[in-house]
């Protein structure tokens, strides 16, 4: 409390209000950005009103071939499992040479950082084609473009979580006798299991979808009916493939959900 008399500081200047200059900023670029592609509200409503009218092509769906469609689904969620299998295995693997207070030498850890970065790189989607320009039509090119790209996410996810576990229990473990390979299986492995199921599941569920879409570029599954079908003008048996594709992503959204909440 001040005295009697006394004078007080002057108060802190206000600060100033920068959002008018953000806004303004945001606004020209929006502007150059559009001129720059040739993009206008004509444009924008011609597109809306021929995307309405190609949409209402798909008012019919075919479900003749259901049978055949689910087989496909099958085969493209079989796709999307060992690719996650696949980056599971590269990924325990890798991720203890990435983790900076784990790996055994920094060359290993900058090398393994910058694998794992080119496999986040590379698009799963141009690996698809790579893949089947080499292997040829069908779900193995798939499978091998969702394991690798995916490794990259989860050995990145695995290597920043082994970081964050106590120093104090790896230098435990060292103090006793314990190596390299001994601390990461009892020591590393075990503190974020936890984070281990939930990273996995995430990216199963993201390749269930991408893995329907890698079909569009011959990697097999029921993506590559759907190309077929749009190829031949077959609007009601790709409205039919939309349909299942649509209820197996709820599906698996409903059961990833479920098991991310058991193991938290």
């Amino acid at each position: 409390m001040a005295r009697p008399g006394a004078t007080l500081p002057p108060l802190p200047p206000k600060p100033a209000n920068l959002f008018p200059v953000w806004s303004g900023l945001l606004i020209a670029l929006f502007v150059v950005i559009t001129r720059d592609l040739e993009i206008t509200f004509e444009d924008l409503f011609w597109g809306l009103a021929d995307m309405a009218e190609f949409l209402g092509r798909f008012d019919h769906p075919d479900f003749t071939e259901l049978p055949r469609y689910l087989r496909l689904m099958g085969e493209t969620l079989a796709m999307a499992a060992w690719g996650t299998a696949l980056s599971l295995a590269i990924a325990v693997v890798a991720a203890p040479f990435a983790a900076r207070n784990l790996s055994p030498s920094p060359i290993i850890y900058r090398i393994v950082r910058e694998a794992l970065n080119l496999l986040r790189a590379i698009p799963d989607l141009l690996l698809a084609l790579i893949f089947v320009a080499a292997l040829g039509l069908g779900p193995l090119a798939g499978t091998l473009a969702l394991g690798l790209h995916t490794a990259g996410f989860l050995g990145k996810f695995f290597a920043e979580c082994l970081e964050r576990v106590d120093p104090g229990a790896y230098e435990a473990a060292y103090a006793a006798g314990a190596g390299f390979l001994q601390t990461t299986v009892w020591i590393g492995w075990p503190s974020i299991i936890q984070e281990v199921v939930g990273y996995t599941i995430f990216v199963l569920d993201r390749n269930v979808r991408m893995a329907a879409v890698l079909g569009l570029v011959g990697a097999g599954g029921i993506g590559f009916a759907m190309q077929q079908a749009l190829r031949l003008f077959e609007y009601g048996s790709a409205a039919a493939l939309i349909l299942v594709i649509l209820a197996t992503i709820m599906i698996i959204d409903y059961l990833s959900a479920g098991l991310r909440a058991r193991v938290r």
